[in-house]
């Protein structure tokens, strides 16, 4: 008989696994202290510096591609005069801090706007060759790094020129929040710049100045480490199967200061989209370290880790009561059954069976008790009448083993350790919530403000152009829609609103009088998706308008971020514009909470409005919102909108929601437990044992043709072969008795010879 067959390993295995689950659940709940930080904190950082790393290399690669673009509409016209280049380039774009047009055959400065940029970096292996006018990192003598961006330059007479742009490497200009520092480090762990520090000389005490010292010596540790965990692959660095972020990041955790435990997130600067599109910013080895000290979170209280180990306790001596139940109603009289079923085969036929008291055990030991009487040579006996416990199959032992454990499952997964409306969340998980909508209503705004300096810049080279004929308009929008996908289509249209040439999808709405409308502005009112338009007049063309339209899938990709929830973009009416998720066209905010927290932050505070987080505790559960609204430069500013987000406060993997998904977790495990075991006997044990009491009831009653055959090779196999040998054994008895009858018979009918 095999080891793993039969009734025994099933019921094993379930004592093994109640007693694997209890210990799990002893050391998930019932450890008396947690760590000081939870790691919803420690994500937090971690997406933190994902944004911060988003936000330099798209601003990296905008830099790059609008220089690249802006020289090769320049290239498409006549030579235009250096002071020209460099003046349109500063009046559509404020991006760089110094800009220069340099003659390539005499290294001759033609013309130079803002810092010096230095030339001695510009050899033949820059100018050349397969990473020739790559962007590159310079180091200047006064020991700061510049972003050096280069494009050709036709210039009078067959000139080739070079025009030069640098910029400082420096941390994105986002809201850090209090106490944040954020820094821009190279491969090497090298620290380019920093935001967030203190300056030492407004600090008032020596203990202050000792903490700054001990935050910029943890920046300088968690920077080297950074480096290190970045030089590996992103695909090697991540779980299997996870998503998000395409870059190498992660969370760091440093020493503590008076009650204040260091953490740290990590990103590289990568691509959106590896696959299809290469970024300039992701292949200078750049990464950004966001660090913030937070107050250390209460250990775990010794009630729930109490009510962890008592739950431990009361499911081992579940589990051993139900291996109880299991061995004295199924194991044990199924191995009687084997035992007296092989006795019999073997021709021990002295002493009766001993018949189990109930289920289908009962039924196979009466039948085999027939059997037996008629291989002692009594006819036929009739079945006897089946009790009340015979009825009883193996069915219910399983099903109140299932019941008892379930008493178990149930209440640990859904009652213990559950979180309410009273839940404490760190300070710090509603700051990153408040400060990263911020950032993503930033992040919104530049794009925004990078949509109407393109259609501006499209529409100085309409300007520029003698011929304005339709199909030369539309050749000119097709290129420039082609470079600038977060449009759905680029048309010119007159004073009265006609439109003159368009490239992309159909104009969604009219744009009349472009003078008088803002820069930005919405339409669509009452359809199904909101239209976002971008216009701009063209110079020299009086009543002519270029209008871009852009893609509300674009804006929702720029707020898909994770450890976020939801996000929308809102009008001052508090109207859905774009979101990371389904939404409807307009639509109002789920929650007046939401209305009233947009209305609060579009409420005028000193310089202007200010972004806002807060907690809601409604309905027996917590929300974490934030609202920021557009703040800064650029057209975008004065359009009203908002970034609001929210989210349970259960998905910030807090300390009590970690506890609550262990819980959970516990009770799925005993659950799955009672599935594998208790399927598993049902599939080996019980189904078989029906077929065999129903096969052997008919060997009792005189079906001797049917051949038995073993289903498998254990213990109710065992018994379905020993009836085999029975059922042989009677077929021979009754041939013999036949035979006999028969010769019995014909002896009777001869007839008697008398003697002579």
């Amino acid at each position: 008989m095999p080891l793993l067959g039969g009734v025994r390993p099933p019921i094993a295995m379930l004592f093994v696994l109640v007693l694997a689950v209890a210990g799990i659940t002893a050391g998930v709940l019932g450890r008396a202290a947690e760590p000081s930080v939870s790691k919803g904190v420690l994500s937090s950082q971690q997406h933190f510096a994902e944004d911060g790393a988003i936000s330099l290399r798209s601003s990296i690669d905008e830099r790059v591609t609008d220089l690249r673009r802006v020289t090769a509409a320049l290239d498409a016209g006549e030579p235009v005069a250096p002071e020209r280049v460099l003046s349109d380039l500063g009046t559509t774009y404020q991006k760089w801090t110094g800009t220069a047009v340099v003659g390539l055959s005499d290294g001759k400065v033609l013309a130079a706007r803002g810092e010096t940029i230095p030339l001695g970096w510009l050899d033949k292996e820059v100018l050349t060759g397969e990473h020739a006018l790559a962007p590159r990192m310079v180091r200047l003598e006064s020991g700061d790094v510049r972003l050096m961006t280069m494009a050709a330059l036709k210039g009078e007479g067959g000139t080739q020129r070079l025009l030069v742009a640098s910029n400082s490497v420096a941390v994105p200009s986002v809201n850090l929040g209090p106490f944040r520092t954020m820094a821009v480090i190279t491969a090497e762990g090298e620290i380019l710049s920093t935001a967030g520090f203190e300056r030492p000389e407004s600090l008032n005490s020596d203990q202050e100045r000792e903490e700054l010292a001990f935050q910029q010596k943890q920046l300088s540790e968690m920077a080297a480490r950074a480096a290190t965990e970045t030089a590996g692959s992103p695909v090697s660095s991540k779980e299997p199967g996870s998503r998000g972020y395409t870059g190498v990041s992660g969370t760091l955790l440093g020493d503590d200061y008076n009650g204040r435990v260091t953490t740290a997130g990590y990103a590289s600067l990568a691509s959106s989209d590896p696959d299809q599109k290469k970024s300039v910013g992701a292949g200078l080895g750049l990464s950004v370290v966001a660090m913030l000290p937070v107050v250390e979170e209460p250990a775990v209280g010794g009630d729930r880790a109490f009510y962890g180990l008592l739950a431990a306790g009361a499911l081992v001596l579940l589990g051993v009561f139900a291996v109880a139940v299991l061995w004295s109603t199924i194991q044990r009289p199924l191995i009687r059954l084997f035992l007296e079923s092989r006795r019999l085969a073997r021709g021990d036929l002295a002493r009766p069976v001993t018949v189990p008291r109930w289920g289908e055990a009962a039924r196979v030991g009466a039948a085999l008790e027939r059997v037996r009487v008629q291989l002692g040579g009594a006819p036929t006996a009739e079945a006897a009448a089946v009790s009340r416990t015979a009825r009883i199959g193996v069915r219910v032992p399983l099903a109140a083993t299932a019941v008892l454990l379930l008493l178990w499952c149930l209440p640990v997964g859904l009652l213990l350790n559950r979180t309410d409306d009273s839940v404490s969340v760190p300070a710090s998980l509603v700051n990153d919530q408040r400060d990263r909508t911020d950032l993503l209503s930033d992040r919104v705004r530049r794009a925004l403000n990078e949509a109407h300096a393109d259609v501006v810049s499209t529409a100085r080279l309409i300007g520029g152009r003698e011929d304005v004929s339709p199909a030369a308009l539309d050749a000119l929008l097709e290129d420039a829609l082609r470079d600038h996908g977060r449009y759905d289509s680029l048309y010119v249209t007159d004073a009265a609103g006609k439109v003159l040439a368009h490239a992309g999808d159909e104009p969604s709405a009219a744009w009349k009088d472009g003078g008088k409308l803002p820069p930005i502005r919405v339409t669509g009112d009452g359809g199904s998706v909101p239209v976002v338009q971008a216009g701009s007049a063209v110079p020299e063309h009086d009543g002519l308008t270029l209008v871009g339209e852009v893609r509300v899938q674009f804006l929702g990709s720029l707020l898909n971020r994770p450890g976020l929830g939801t996000v929308r973009v809102v009008d001052p009416e508090g109207r859905t514009l774009a979101s990371n998720k389904g939404f409807l066209a307009f639509e109002r905010l789920p929650d007046e909470s939401l209305t009233d927290l947009v209305r609060a932050g579009n409420l005028r505070v000193g310089a202007g409005p200010v972004e806002n987080g807060l907690l809601l505790r409604e309905g027996g559960s917590v929300t974490v919102a934030a609202a920021a609204p557009f703040s800064g430069g650029g057209v975008a500013s004065d359009i009203g909108w908002t970034v609001v987000s929210w989210q349970d406060a259960d998905k910030l993997q807090t300390a009590p929601s970690q506890l609550e998904d262990r819980s959970v977790l516990a009770g799925i495990l005993g659950l799955a437990a009672i599935v594998v075991c208790l399927g598993w006997t049902h599939l080996v044990v019980a189904r078989p044992l029906r077929d065999l009491a129903a096969a052997a009831e008919r060997l009792a009653d005189g079906d001797h043709k049917a051949v038995l055959y073993p289903r498998y090779h254990d213990e109710v196999g065992a018994v379905v072969r020993s009836l085999e040998l029975l059922r042989q054994q009677l077929q021979v008895l009754r041939r013999n008795e036949a035979l006999r009858q028969t010769a019995g018979a014909v002896s009777a009918s001869r007839p008697r010879t008398r003697g002579m």
